[in-house]
């Protein structure tokens, strides 16, 4: 009997489970489609004003190597902004991200410090020998917009330019697709004039530009900087999400099989006591005969 009420319970508990696993399920489900909506709205954007900074690197030819964020940094050390979740229950998620962050400070020559968004990444490198400048957690990484994003990229121009530093690198997780998430470490700063002219397209050598390229060239950079920064941390979130519902997919798939199981024990053991029962009924009526 005591067997068949701790199936019972499990049973219970078990369904429970399986409950708010679904229900955790649906909502990464909705949060995920409006967090890679805003990834694909922010995109053609992205895109175009990379172009110009692109097209204004060419236009300015060399005169371009003057600008400070296309040279690297006076300092002997790299500035990395470090961007995981502030929850757990999303998978590998975070771990496979940190695994990339070590290995990327594995290789580095120089000393790095760290600037981090996410609980779970602050939580991890402040057990360990990180040498963390700040924990950004004035908004949680859900609620972060494009002004969020923009203070965060001025504060790390701020940093390169004081001289600490020789470069700045962003450790986020790209989004690729529904089923694919990568990790990876990339520069910032300085930027690479290389890369630039690879997005820009064939200018023409009549343009004019009102001020001139290099006044433009300026006021464009930052921007430029903060769509990049703003498009790590969004596709970082929707990584997340996409992450979180993939792991309570399978949480719930295996708490309906783990209940499934657990229902044919039970019906099995009271089968089982069923069968006892009517046995010691007809051996009671034949010892009475």
């Amino acid at each position: 009997m005591a067997g068949i009420k701790e199936l019972r319970g499990r049973i219970t508990s078990v369904g429970n489970i399986r409950q708010i696993t679904r229900a955790m399920e649906m909502v990464s489900t909705t949060k995920l489609r409006r967090f890679q909506d805003q990834a694909v709205a922010s995109k053609p954007y992205s895109e175009e004003i990379t172009g110009l900074v692109g097209r204004l690197c060419q236009v300015l030819g060399e005169d371009a190597q003057g600008q400070p964020l296309l040279q690297p940094g006076k300092g002997d050390k790299t500035l990395a902004l470090v961007v995981t979740s502030d929850r757990g229950l999303c998978g590998a998620y975070n771990s496979n991200l940190l695994k990339v962050l070590e290995k990327w400070r594995k290789d580095r020559e120089q000393p790095v410090d760290y600037m981090v968004i996410g609980k779970k990444g602050f939580g991890y490198m402040d057990r360990r020998d990180f040498e963390i400048k700040r924990f950004l957690n004035e908004t949680s990484l859900e609620n972060t917009d494009y002004r969020a994003a923009a203070i965060t990229a001025r504060m790390l121009v701020r940093e390169f330019l004081s001289g600490d530093y020789s470069e700045v690198v962003l450790v986020f997780t790209e989004f690729a697709s529904l089923s694919k998430y990568i990790p990876k470490a990339v520069s910032l700063l300085p930027v690479s004039p290389d890369e630039l002219a690879g997005d820009a397209e064939a200018s023409s050598a009549e343009t004019l530009l009102e001020p001139d390229a290099t006044e433009i060239f300026e006021s464009l950079m930052p921007r430029y900087l903060e769509t990049r920064v703003y498009n790590a941390l969004l596709e970082s979130l929707t990584s997340e999400y996409a992450s979180r519902r993939f792991a309570m997919t399978n949480a719930t798939e295996a708490a309906s099989d783990m209940q499934t199981e657990l229902r044919g024990k039970y019906n099995k053991m009271r089968q089982e006591k069923i069968t006892m029962e009517l046995l010691d009924l007809v051996g009671g009526v034949e010892a009475v005969k």
